[in-house]
């Protein structure tokens, strides 16, 4: 069994105004690789910690394009190459007839580009999270918010970064293991 490293530092607040200013300051001091955990939502929190739109509609977007060609290309290739049927002297191919099979894949596709999305932009499956094995994790659910600056992150001195909480106003600041 491998000795335990450093993963972050846990800052806990009890109070929302507290918590929304430090984390004002956690982007201001520069770090990048800081997360929050609270019991509630916390409105315009993205926007104070700097985070920005999400990527996943563009996985959306890919998807549906994707799914309207795919329908479009199996409709004609079907009625207007493999099978070619003349019924009532229309065409052998057209848009309007298949337009059910091409819109049902672009919104079938543009799911999947979703799910995709959704689980490359969230690092998805992660079966376990150091934080998980933080005794009072729990409380995020609760009644406390948490500040967490990870050891990856480039400012990340132990000594400094712990100063710097303890001076932004958290409670208590908590070494976290991995």
């Amino acid at each position: 069994m491998s000795a335990k490293s450093t993963y972050a530092l846990l800052a806990t607040f009890s109070k929302t105004p507290e918590f929304f200013q430090a984390t004002a300051k956690v982007r201001d001091a520069g770090f990048k690789k800081w997360d929050v955990f609270t019991p509630f939502p916390v409105h315009g929190l993205d926007d104070q910690m700097g985070v920005g739109r999400s990527k996943v509609p563009i996985f959306t977007l890919c998807g549906g394009v994707f799914g309207f060609c795919l329908g479009t290309l199996i409709t004609w290739y079907m009625n207007g190459f493999d099978y070619p049927l003349i019924v009532g002297g229309k065409p052998f191919w057209s848009p309007v007839f298949p337009f059910p099979v091409m819109y049902e894949l672009t919104i079938l596709n543009a799911a999947f580009g979703t799910l995709l999305g959704m689980f490359t932009m969230n690092l998805l499956p992660r079966h376990n999270h150091p934080l998980f094995e933080y005794e009072d994790f729990l409380k995020s659910s609760d009644d406390t918010f948490f500040i967490v600056i990870e050891k990856a992150d480039p400012q990340f001195d132990l000594d400094k970064t712990k100063a710097f909480l303890t001076e932004i106003g958290a409670e208590e600041v908590h070494v976290v293991e991995a």
